[in-house]
């Protein structure tokens, strides 16, 4: 599976969603489904929750093991702006990685941030490719909204965040845990709880 989620990232998601223990998790986008594996591990481990991925491609459906999807992935094919339109559902924690543009951006953070709850977690991928997002980007577009709402962030970033990523991978030293999953070592995304 060609995976897109650097090892911090997919650790971190795994570990929250752990302790949180949501019983709603809605992913945007999934690729191979790396992250939906990751997300799935999680819930499983949890013995609890459901995940729901919108995505207009379906690459994860070939790729995620059936022992963990069974009774706990729906996969909605489509646009998430069309498939998430008037959603009924509650949202207990929210993992965006598609589309890293700032229309799409401007899309999830103006219809369907105002859907999530205050306190739900949210993930957005590929924020931090460098010490700031590109000028017009999700990423921009993001950071904008919350400096809006007064809120903060957490990035494992190696480019934004050195003295976290530092940190993060010397703690995995000594735990053991310092045999890469993933060779990525970018770690671009942000963290935050809906303000």
């Amino acid at each position: 599976m060609r995976t897109q989620l650097d090892d911090l990232e997919a650790e971190i998601t795994y570990l929250l969603m752990r302790e949180e223990r949501p019983a709603t998790v809605v992913e945007i986008g999934s690729l191979h489904g790396w992250s939906t594996t990751w997300i799935l591990r999680a819930l499983r481990d949890n013995r609890a929750g459901t995940l729901v991925t919108h995505d207009l491609i379906d690459n994860a459906r070939r790729n995620v093991p059936a022992e963990l999807a069974d009774g706990r992935w729906t996969f909605v094919p489509g646009d998430a702006r069309e498939t998430l339109r008037g959603h009924r559902h509650s949202i207990d924690h929210l993992f965006i990685d598609a589309a890293h543009t700032a229309s799409f951006a401007r899309w999830f953070v103006g219809d369907l941030f105002p859907t999530v709850r205050a306190g739900t977690t949210v993930s957005v991928h590929d924020v931090f490719h460098g010490r700031r997002p590109w000028p017009v980007s999700e990423g921009r577009v993001v950071l904008s909204w919350l400096a809006d709402n007064d809120a903060g962030y957490f990035t494992p970033s190696r480019l934004a965040a050195a003295t976290v990523n530092r940190e993060l991978k010397d703690l995995k030293q000594q735990l053991g845990l310092l045999s890469p999953v993933h060779d990525g070592r970018d770690d671009p995304m942000l963290f935050f709880r809906m303000p």
